[in-house]
């Protein structure tokens, strides 16, 4: 079935989140290893970003590493940070060029310094640009990232910089990993599970949940254009009467 281009879609969104999925089941498929499985998603992930800044996506939130992956063998996990080390070693120079700012949302407390370095860096040398918004998600939970967010409402509520009953949603949003961005659009998930995972839990209380039965390694430019289609045939009243 072929998928209409970007420019059928009347207004393309201006946040896509992704929960990339099916690593794993990809290599299974192909008796190989699941960081083979991964290698291959850092591939999809390059497609990825580059068809976002085709299909005129302002932010793109790309699901990493989560807080649960701890719980994955060591094996595995190391292999995960050597692609996120990888990925932003081979690949700063290329995205600072192409006008894409990196940031990277999660907690970075628990992580190696060489790691936080690196993070620092790539969030550095591509501050000035702004044609793409590229988050990633590493080490992130949404469970966690609300907890340091109350953590932080409460230290200002203790040093009385704000009133206890003067709380709002905004206040919320403004501790949250994604204060300085718009919540997002779509929350897209590929591999045809359909659930958040933890997963800017807070962010997509209004954001339309659309699942690809594709595994992550074989995203393309196609797939995502057509999550655009099927998100701009849906109606988006956000609790609003039909008309």
């Amino acid at each position: 079935m072929s998928v209409q281009t970007a420019q059928a879609i009347p207004k393309p969104p201006e946040h896509v989140a992704i929960i990339m999925d099916g690593n794993g089941r990809w290599a299974a498929a192909r008796r190989k290893p699941r960081s083979f499985g991964h290698r291959q998603g850092v591939m999809a992930v390059r497609r990825c970003v580059e068809a976002a800044g085709n299909l005129g996506i302002r932010y793109l939130t790309i699901y990493s590493f989560s807080t649960e992956n701890w719980r994955r063998p060591k094996s595995e996990i190391k292999a995960l940070f050597d692609l996120m080390r990888n990925f932003v070693e081979k690949d700063v120079e290329r995205l600072r060029n192409n006008g894409v700012r990196v940031r990277i949302l999660g907690e970075r407390a628990n992580l190696a310094a060489d790691m936080i370095k690196l993070i620092e860096d790539v969030e550095r040398q591509t501050q000035d640009n702004e044609r793409l918004f590229l988050n990633i998600a590493f080490n992130y939970g949404g469970r966690d990232e609300l907890t340091r967010a109350f953590a932080g409402l409460a230290a200002k509520v203790k040093s009385g910089a704000l009133a206890l009953e003067k709380i709002s949603e905004s206040d919320i949003s403004s501790q949250l990993d994604t204060a300085f961005m718009p919540d997002p659009d779509i929350v897209l998930r590929t591999s045809g599970e359909q659930r958040l995972s933890n997963f800017l839990l807070w962010q997509s209380a209004y954001s339309e949940f659309v699942v690809l039965d594709v595994l992550w390694p074989d995203f393309t430019q196609e797939h995502f254009e057509e999550a655009l289609q099927i998100y701009a045939r849906r109606e988006r009243r956000q609790g609003g009467a039909d008309v």
